[in-house]
């Protein structure tokens, strides 16, 4: 995501909706939707990086649907995992995601976007933004809670690494700097996966929860 996650690069977004011969030829040369996944999340990707950081964006996506592998082997999950910033970051449609990937990938893909606001700053609709996403998470499919504890959980091992490396100033990357408040979202997020039953007791979210007490040791 631009605000919190990503830096933009618009000039090479604008490119990659161009020249969609390049990518569609290799999208369908297999028959794995989780291959299918990876391609157009790499291009949709191409050129943007981590909020603050050098490192290639699509490697958070990856690492995401690594996570989800560890949880399900259904290949429809994995690939929505990784496609699950596409909506919001890149500029694809919902419509494009069902025509490509089926409604069930699209529609988990939905469950993980949140409404940008983009015509506000983005630091301004932080709180409306995270309080929506909770209010989702407590409504969604387990599929898609396995989803968002990936996300959270590489969103996590990123975050303990760079606080150690660079304190609490780490935070001022973000749109919302107040470790306070991440705190709130954090925890809120793993209440949620911790109700749901298939999730309980599962090693990835204890790694989770115990990372949070980590960061969050002081809040």
């Amino acid at each position: 995501m631009c605000s919190d996650k990503t830096q933009d690069n618009s000039e090479n977004r604008r490119e990659n909706d161009r020249q969609p011969e390049v990518w569609f030829a290799a999208l369908h040369h297999s028959t794995r939707i989780l291959d299918q996944a990876i391609v157009y999340a790499t291009v949709k990707h191409s050129g943007t990086f981590r909020k603050g950081t050098s490192i290639p964006y699509i490697v958070h996506p990856m690492e995401v649907a690594a996570i989800v592998s560890g949880l399900t082997d259904d290949q429809d999950v994995m690939a929505a995992a990784v496609l699950h910033d596409v909506l919001e970051d890149t500029g694809t449609s919902h419509r494009e995601l069902v025509q490509l990937f089926g409604k069930k990938i699209a529609g988990l893909v939905a469950d993980e976007s949140e409404d940008k606001r983009e015509d506000r700053p983005a630091a301004e609709t932080w709180s409306i933004r995270k309080e929506e996403t909770i209010r989702r998470l407590k409504k969604s499919s387990h599929e898609a809670r396995m989803i968002a504890l990936g996300d959270k959980l590489a969103n996590a091992r990123a975050i303990e690494l760079d606080q150690e490396r660079s304190g609490d100033s780490f935070w001022l990357r973000f749109n919302q700097s107040d470790k306070d408040a991440q705190a709130w979202y954090y925890r809120s997020v793993l209440k949620v996966l911790q109700s749901d039953p298939e999730l309980q007791g599962h090693p990835l979210l204890r790694e989770f929860g115990e990372r949070l007490d980590r960061i969050f040791a002081d809040v």
